[in-house]
């Protein structure tokens, strides 16, 4: 297959919903990213992957995004390679392994050495890595207050509510409205607990993506005439883990990971 520039050619190999899954709001607009690098081919869930593949081979382009992940781990990292990782690890809700910091994830854990690297089990990317370091670096130690919030209520955080309600809640939302079992799912697959307070949702479920920054996913099943719905709350220390463009990427990145493990799973 030859190098394709126009986004016609590879809009014309794409499933044309607009189904939104690649957070862009068409498939038209998927291409045109594609094409200018801004997007892989393979984050179309519903094109061929043999084909996806060619177009990664072809295009001789880098994605920028990545190359700007790429560029902030190196940056924290450098960071990191600055602090006394066992002096600190108490503090974090972390422990000592050897020379690394053991942090856990998502009931996961995750080795941090003394320049920064991270190592795991399980497979690690940039996606991941830079909220874990940007975690060891901004994090002030406090405990969680038990205090739920919405995103817009945290420091800094109602300029970016209503980017964080569409693809972090919404994108949420109509994965759980397809897989009705998922949030199930995470409490299994992420070591995820009820909370221990009642609320009026149909499912309730808090996570740990970072051990005093926990995450609690509230669902409601559609009902006669309503609507379901689905809030993502925080701690309301959270600010004092993570600046708000932190706490955004994690928590988008989570909805990402779980839409991954719904196409496996579900």
């Amino acid at each position: 297959m030859a190098q394709v520039r126009n986004p016609l050619g590879i809009y014309a190999l794409l499933p044309k919903t607009n189904c939104g899954r690649c957070y862009l709001p068409s498939c038209l607009a998927f291409a045109a990213a594609v094409v200018k690098g801004e997007k892989k081919a393979t984050d179309c869930p519903y094109l061929e992957k043999s084909v996806a593949a060619k177009f990664g081979a072809d295009s001789g382009m880098r994605d920028p995004d990545e190359l700007k992940r790429q560029e902030k781990v190196r940056d924290l990292q450098g960071k990191v390679a600055g602090l006394d990782l066992a002096a600190i690890a108490e503090k974090l809700g972390g422990t000592m392994a050897g020379d690394c910091l053991r942090i856990k994830s998502l009931g996961k854990s995750f080795l941090i050495d003394r320049q920064g690297k991270v190592s795991s089990e399980c497979h690690t990317h940039s996606g991941l890595t830079i909220p874990l370091l940007s975690y060891i670096v901004e994090s002030k130690g406090t405990d969680p207050a038990g205090d739920w919030v919405p995103f817009r209520e945290l420091r800094d955080g109602a300029p970016m509510a209503p980017l964080f309600a569409s693809k972090g809640e919404q994108g949420l939302k109509k994965l759980v409205d397809a897989h009705t079992d998922l949030l199930e799912l995470l409490i299994d697959i992420f070591s995820g607990l009820r909370p221990e307070a009642g609320f009026s949702a149909d499912i309730s479920v808090v996570l740990y993506p970072l051990p005093k920054m926990p995450v609690l996913i509230c669902y409601w099943k559609a009902e006669d005439d309503m609507e379901s719905d689905l809030n993502i709350f925080f701690d309301s220390t959270a600010g004092e883990h993570l600046e708000i463009r932190s706490i955004y990427g994690l928590a988008v990145g989570l909805v990402m990971m779980f839409e991954k493990i719904a196409r496996k799973h579900c």
